[in-house]
């Protein structure tokens, strides 16, 4: 998350500005005057799982003095909004918290795409096929019901292991995070309700925030990257179910990866395109190109957001997928069950499942889910790690932590800023505590880890891996 610390002012490659000659809504001098002005847009999406708007706005980013007053909210996202300035993230216990995704506004966008065209009070499967970082996954997680179930996948095994952090840190129990290629999702015929793909692109959308994908660009690459993008389609394609949605987006503003993208959807496969409905004052550019197909073009020139394409398509052949068969019963012992029971929720509706010595928790409604998942696809983790029982005494996952299954039970210590801070450095932490054994550590009243109290000191259990190492903001 935040991945881009600035924007800088960048020359746009003028065979570009050439193919976009005649493309709807551009205009080359304001497009070109917004390159070079290097403007900084900074937009965050809020976790409603853990804390509202109202509350965190006016805590937001405890180590600086930062007017969040006068943060203003993205118009199409009913979580996100601009600030007045980029504060440092990495500095902030309530991002390391999963309070809040930093996302482009533009992106946010794809909640509109589901809010118009899916009914999200029914039970959803849902697949996120090009999913890491996480930003498109975490949206689509707070937008689905608890009955519903979350794909993320991630082809690339380095990035997948950012999209597996980022989902830990949103905290959701419904969501299973695989490493596959978008061929191995024909084992799962007409499964899909909704299938997001946020398509690797040649990344012309971005060119503010990464320079470096100026100096990448070329006609060539625009074509490999719609070539690449057909393929990914057409793996994906057979796992959506009849009246499924595909939502199709990237950050290009090149036609060969956007409209003729969606025209070949339309004409090689049994699909529709929707229209949606967009505001006036939003600034969004609507397409229609040969046989009514609808996409939504995102200009920085006249938003505040980076280059966007989106358009949504129905499949309208196909079959609904046969329903999983039963999962096979867990073994799990009663000493097992009383070890774990006590640190759970026990409204949360959570099965208990164990891998190896692990132990995990994940909806009991989605449990034959997962096992028809396990049966096609590689996963790389799955519901909200609890951790491993030694001794009978349950040694708790930092996924427990940050999670909504925590029982209001479990012991927590509030820290101040600065000693917060110190945790997430993984630093010794002094506190007063009135009893030994685990303890949540605290900011805001919101979790981000586990400490230890033993006698005479505490045990600092934040991720090594994820730790604080930079020493000033």
């Amino acid at each position: 998350m935040g991945r881009y610390p600035y924007f800088c002012a960048v020359q746009v490659p003028e065979k570009l500005i050439q193919s976009l000659c005649g493309v709807p809504g551009f205009d080359k001098e304001n497009f070109i005057r917004v390159h070079e002005e290097a403007a900084r847009v900074t937009s965050v999406r809020l976790n409603p799982a853990k804390i509202s708007s109202g509350d965190l706005l006016q805590r937001l980013f405890a180590g600086e003095e930062l007017p969040i007053a006068a943060a203003t909210p993205v118009p199409w996202s009913s979580q996100g909004y601009y600030l007045p300035r980029r504060p440092s993230f990495t500095f902030d216990p309530f991002f390391h918290a999963g309070a809040y995704y930093v996302q482009e506004a533009s992106s946010m966008f794809i909640e509109q795409a589901l809010r118009q065209t899916v009914d999200l009070s029914a039970s959803l499967r849902v697949l996120d096929a090009c999913a890491a970082p996480g930003g498109k996954s975490t949206l689509l997680q707070s937008l689905i019901n608890a009955d519903s179930l979350l794909v993320s996948n991630e082809v690339i095994k380095s990035r997948a292991a950012v999209l597996e952090e980022n989902m830990v840190k949103w905290g959701g129990s419904n969501v299973v995070v695989t490493n596959n290629d978008p061929a191995h999702f024909t084992r799962l015929p007409n499964y899909f309700d909704v299938i997001l793909v946020d398509a690797p692109c040649s990344g012309s959308g971005l060119f503010r925030r990464d320079p470096a994908a100026v100096s990448e660009w070329s006609e060539s690459s625009v074509n490999l990257c719609s070539a690449r993008q057909q393929r990914i389609l057409s793996a994906l394609w057979p796992a959506l179910k009849n009246g499924g949605l595909l939502i199709y987006s990237t950050c290009s503003y090149s036609r060969e990866e956007d409209e003729t993208i969606a025209g070949w959807l339309c004409e090689n496969f049994a699909a529709v395109s929707l229209r949606l409905k967009t505001e006036a004052d939003w600034h969004i550019v609507e397409t229609v190109t040969a046989g009514n197909v609808f996409g939504y073009r995102f200009y920085p020139d006249k938003l505040s957001g980076e280059g966007f394409f989106i358009t949504v398509l129905q499949k309208t052949a196909g079959e609904d997928a046969d329903p999983p068969p039963a999962a096979p019963p867990v073994k799990i012992s009663q000493a097992e069950r009383a070890a774990l029971q006590p640190w759970i929720r026990q409204d949360s509706g959570t099965a208990f499942l164990k891998h190896n010595e692990r132990f995990i928790g994940f909806p009991q409604t989605l449990t034959a889910e997962l096992a028809l998942l396990q049966t096609a696809l590689y996963i790389k983790s799955a519901g909200v790690g609890i951790g491993k029982i030694i001794r009978d005494e349950l040694i708790p996952e930092h996924a427990l932590a940050l999670s909504s299954l925590t029982s209001s039970g479990i012991p927590a210590a509030e820290l101040d800023y600065n000693t917060a801070i110190s945790y997430l450095r993984r630093d010794t932490v002094n506190l007063n505590a009135a009893r030994q054994g685990w303890v949540l550590a605290r900011f805001g009243g919101l979790p981000m880890g586990w400490m230890k109290v033993m006698p005479g000191r505490v045990n600092n259990y934040y991720p090594k891996e994820w730790r604080i190492t930079k020493q000033t903001p």
